[in-house]
């Protein structure tokens, strides 16, 4: 497998760290090919989607690129599923099945020595973040994440659907499990949120509509179904 690079958006918080720390050395010991690098921006306030872009948009297009949350540990197997079959497939891969939410319990017990897949643990239904494999060039052509998403909130679910929409599939599953780690929640509420909340709702009116979705997101219209 050639090198490849794990993206990780990153600024500091001190409820984070200990995660973050986690994190890294959860690459070096168990994924150790992988290169591993922070991305943050210079906004005002940290934009997740933001950070994916930069980092994606550094590599060359038809390199396969991991972008992993500061929190979220992969599986090894997985992963490496993942990125073999990012290179050549024009979709977006989750290497997981299953986003398990350590909480408080399970991390501490992760960090006691019991396995991840063994730690307490919540399934998140649903879950489409934590941890994406893509090339540029696939990320481009639906548009990346929406980087007026500021703050916390819905960036990863409007994706998804942009995703859906725009390359005519979902994104690519591989068996296995990501483990979220613990820390301080962040605060869902306020101005900034419900702007969030509301540019979902344009996400969700252009779903399944191609040329509305084109338009939202700034790419191309694909063309027409002959």
């Amino acid at each position: 497998m050639p090198p490849v690079t794990v993206v990780v958006p990153w600024r500091p918080a001190p409820s984070r760290v200990p995660a973050f720390e986690f994190v890294l050395d959860w690459y070096a010991r168990l994924l150790p090919e992988f290169a591993v690098r922070t991305v943050d921006t210079d906004d005002d306030v940290f934009v997740l989607a933001a950070c994916r872009n930069r980092g994606i948009a550094a590599a060359d297009p038809d390199e396969v690129v991991v972008v992993c949350d500061a929190d979220t540990l992969p599986e090894p197997g997985s992963l490496r599923d993942a990125v073999a079959a990012a290179h050549t497939s024009g979709l977006v891969h989750l290497p997981y099945t299953q986003y398990r939410w350590l909480g408080a319990a399970g991390d501490a017990q992760l960090r006691a020595g019991v396995p991840a897949d063994q730690c307490s643990h919540e399934l998140v239904v649903g879950a489409c973040s934590g941890v994406y494999v893509t090339t540029p060039r696939t990320w481009a052509r639906h548009g990346g994440q929406d980087e007026r998403f500021r703050g916390w909130g819905f960036e990863d679910a409007a994706w998804y659907l942009a995703h859906e929409t725009l390359l005519g599939a979902a994104p690519v599953r591989h068996d296995g499990s990501v483990y979220a780690m613990h820390h301080v929640a962040e605060v869902r509420a306020g101005p900034r949120y419900e702007a969030n909340a509301a540019l979902m709702q344009r996400y969700r009116d252009a779903a399944g509509d191609p040329s509305a979705m084109a338009q939202l997101v700034g790419v191309p219209s694909p063309p027409a179904n002959p």
